[in-house]
């Protein structure tokens, strides 16, 4: 599916009545062209597609642009003396943080002597997985590891697994690069480095997943001045950046795009994964660009799938 390593598209074909019925859930739809992962693969037949919507009403931004936003934001919060928080899911993101900053550091674009934390036992866990299994990564990555070059390693990077080395992080003095999860901020290690560095202005928080509504990060996206955290009201004084451009979820052109390959009046398509107004806008685009039946179900609302009728 080209989302994480090792994601996939299930198919289900069902066999009755001398009939054959094939079934797709596409699960999270990957982008392509993006670091580490394969390109996600083209199925061209399904009576029945269940495909994802999360970013039905919008593009990303060029993944290079991105990458420049990134080290931009890396560069002004080193100049303030600040600290660089990067909430990132554990699995995927961050491996893909580490590649990208693998490459600014190598084209001289942030400073060289800049510590880099990974304070996430999952994290580290799954990028000892990615680094293991090179052979399941696209070939632009497989072609570093064969010349002998680690993209997911950093001259200052330092992965933290105990609680008290990620304690110490926050006793360090200086500016560094602080990756931990959870990607929305509503568990695990990246709360303390907020409760921490969220009310220091010299400090930025970056952005660079998905935030979904509720959630801490998506407050924080959304503007709030201040926010709760471990039981505590902390200031938002920090600079925040959002860098929509790394998400691993196809984009609306690229969804579309993907739908292309299917065969005319096939299939029909049940839009999941997404906020409604993502899924209205999307299944507006594939009614009129492909003529197929479009459905968004609604809690606890039932469907029977019989092939050929309505």
């Amino acid at each position: 599916a080209g989302h994480i390593l090792g994601s996939a598209f299930i198919e289900l074909s069902l066999d009755g009545n001398g009939k054959r019925t094939r079934m797709l859930f596409s699960g999270d739809l990957g982008r392509p062209d993006q670091l580490l992962v394969n390109d996600p693969d083209k199925p061209v037949e399904s009576d029945y597609l269940f495909l994802e919507g999360t970013y039905g009403d919008r593009d990303h931004k060029n993944p290079q642009d991105s990458r420049e936003e990134l080290a931009q934001a890396i560069r002004e919060s080193y100049a303030r003396g600040g600290k660089i928080i990067i909430p990132a899911f554990a699995v995927e993101r961050t491996q893909e943080m580490l590649f990208c900053l693998h490459l600014l550091l190598k084209e001289g674009r942030i400073p060289a002597d800049l510590p880099v934390f990974v304070d996430s036992p999952l994290a580290i866990k799954a990028t000892e997985i990615f680094r293991r299994n090179p052979a399941y990564l696209d070939a632009e990555t497989r072609a570093y590891y064969d010349r002998g070059e680690d993209p997911l390693s950093l001259p200052n990077l330092r992965f933290t697994q105990t609680t008290d080395q990620s304690r110490e992080i926050n006793e360090l003095k200086g500016p560094a690069v602080v990756i931990a999860a959870s990607g929305m901020c509503n568990a695990g290690r990246i709360k303390h480095h907020l409760r921490h560095n969220l009310w220091r202005p010299e400090a930025g928080i970056v952005f660079v997943g998905f935030q979904a509504m509720g959630t801490p990060g998506r407050k924080i996206v959304d503007g709030a001045k201040m926010i709760r955290i471990l039981g505590e009201e902390v200031a938002v004084n920090a600079k925040v950046y959002t860098i929509g451009g790394f998400s691993s979820h196809a984009g609306q052109s690229q969804i579309l795009a993907w739908l292309s390959h299917f065969k005319v009046n096939h299939p029909q398509v049940f839009l999941v994964h997404g906020e409604q107004k993502a899924l209205e806008t999307l299944a507006g685009l594939i009614r009129q660009r492909f003529g197929v039946k479009v459905r968004i179900p609604q809690y606890l609302e039932e469907y029977t799938l019989t092939p050929g009728a309505e």
